[in-house]
């Protein structure tokens, strides 16, 4: 009962205090000098105000910036994993490109060099019976990604590139032999010509194509489901066309 009452007393002369105080501000407020301090002080507090409203509005600038940053930095971040993927994944026929031709351009000679007389080199005759042979181009992303889903499955872009490169090396293998001097041939090379002529037909003529048969005597491919697989792909992107008879499926490269 008493800590009650000591607590309401207590209460009590808080609230007198209060008022006291209040009532003594109201008079300072009213003396002139007081007044003008006062005024002054309330410009001020407005100042200070505006300057935190200022402060409050570049810290949110701030964040939003800080923000920005961290996503740049998040996409910077992925695309540089997405390079070091590509850089990790060449696809194995990108690598074998040759650099067929050099250009000399007019920069890069001295220009206070004097002109001299250049002698012609004397004009080599080409080795005879030279001949070009006809590779299947490898497809482009464009044309893999025209392929439909349940064609290529889970074949991979890279997988497919690398049978045409196959398929070019028994092209090239074959016909280099059917190109050499018969005088120059072994005993082998002379039954791969009788065979390579001997698949020949009237639709073939004039083409280059391949056999089943080619491709196990001049490459590691394995003629399974998935090697049929892709010449299906190939001739979907024109690559390749088929001929048969005589018991022969002809590879003709288009």
């Amino acid at each position: 009962m008493a800590s009650d009452l000591e607590l309401l007393c207590s209460h009590v002369n808080e609230k007198i205090a209060n008022i006291k105080k209040t009532l003594s501000l109201r008079n300072c407020g009213q003396e002139p000098t007081l007044k003008t301090m006062l005024n002054k002080i309330g410009d001020e507090i407005i100042v200070v105000n505006e300057l935190l409203n200022k402060l409050e509005l570049e810290i949110q600038h701030q964040e939003q910036t800080n923000n920005s940053l961290k996503e740049l930095c998040e996409s910077l971040e992925e695309d540089y994993k997405d390079v070091e993927h590509l850089k990790e994944n060449i696809p194995s026929h990108l690598l074998q490109v040759r650099v067929t031709q050099r250009c000399v351009k007019g920069s890069d000679l001295d220009p206070e060099e004097p002109d001299k007389a250049v002698e012609p080199e004397p004009i080599k005759k080409p080795p005879k019976e030279q001949r070009s042979i006809k590779e299947m181009p490898f497809i482009t992303c464009d044309e893999f990604n025209g392929v439909p889903s349940y064609m290529k499955s889970r074949l991979t872009y890279g997988q497919i590139n690398d049978v045409i490169k196959e398929i070019n090396k028994a092209v090239m293998s074959k016909y280099k032999i059917l190109y050499q001097p018969k005088k120059s041939m072994n005993s082998v090379a002379r039954n791969l010509y009788h065979r390579f002529i001997n698949e020949e037909t009237k639709d073939t003529k004039g083409h280059y194509f391949i056999v089943e048969a080619d491709i196990k005597e001049f490459t590691t491919l394995k003629v399974d489901k998935k090697f049929h697989v892709i010449l299906s792909i190939l001739r979907h992107c024109r690559r390749l066309s088929e001929v048969r008879g005589g018991g022969l499926t002809r590879y003709v490269i288009t």
